[in-house]
């Protein structure tokens, strides 16, 4: 089972608790006693490094309820699936990450995913996790913003059943077009110029 830093740096601090309650004798105690600072250093930077910050405030853009209209490319065609959805994003776990539930269709089908995108502080960079219930597997996913921090840029791969590639590289764009606008752009590297294969305007309603 994998642990968060938080989570880390809590049992650090009760192993050290542990530790100065045990020694049995005095140069134990001043030589753990010396250790303190560190600790509390050690402490100070994982409560920085989980508190969120001015890039996580750019996300702001994403939050609200959306209508929603998806263009979709398959192989060989240039006209595109076209089809409507909506979506609610919110803030959640005090503001750190922004989690959409989309509901639309796809291929004439129901679909249903749901993504939540954060920025980690101490990679610097943004991050993205998309899962629905058309595929069994995560599309996990790093990124950047531009100059603008209007224009977010992420690479990623998941398994694709298309192809049966376990880890097909994919990327994709976020535009903030205005408060009550953004449009999102999935795009395949490998496809070259034409490597766009859906885009969805989020209209705020």
């Amino acid at each position: 089972m994998k642990h968060g830093p938080m989570f880390i740096c809590a049992v650090l601090a009760v192993a050290g608790t542990f530790l100065a309650g045990s020694a049995v004798s005095a140069d134990k105690k001043d030589k753990q006693a010396a250790m303190d600072p560190k600790m509390e250093e050690m402490m100070k930077k994982c409560e920085e490094a989980g508190t969120p910050g001015a890039a996580h405030k750019a996300l702001e853009a994403l939050v609200g309820n959306w209508q929603t209209e998806a263009k979709c490319w398959m192989p060989g065609s240039d006209t595109p699936n076209v089809s409507k959805g909506n979506e609610k994003s919110d803030w959640i776990l005090g503001g750190r990450y922004v989690q959409g539930e989309f509901k639309g269709e796809f291929m004439g089908k129901p679909f249903h995913g749901i993504g939540t995108t954060g920025y980690d502080n101490v990679k610097q960079k943004y991050t993205s996790v998309w899962v629905d219930d058309m595929s069994t597997a995560m599309f996990v996913s790093e990124g950047t913003a531009d100059s603008s921090g209007k224009v977010f840029t992420f690479e990623g791969s998941a398994s694709c059943p298309m192809t049966g590639e376990k880890e097909k590289a994919m990327k994709h764009i976020i535009r903030i077009i205005s408060k009550d606008k953004h449009i999102f752009e999935m795009h395949d590297p490998s496809l070259g110029e034409k490597s766009k294969t859906m885009e969805i305007v989020y209209t705020r309603k």
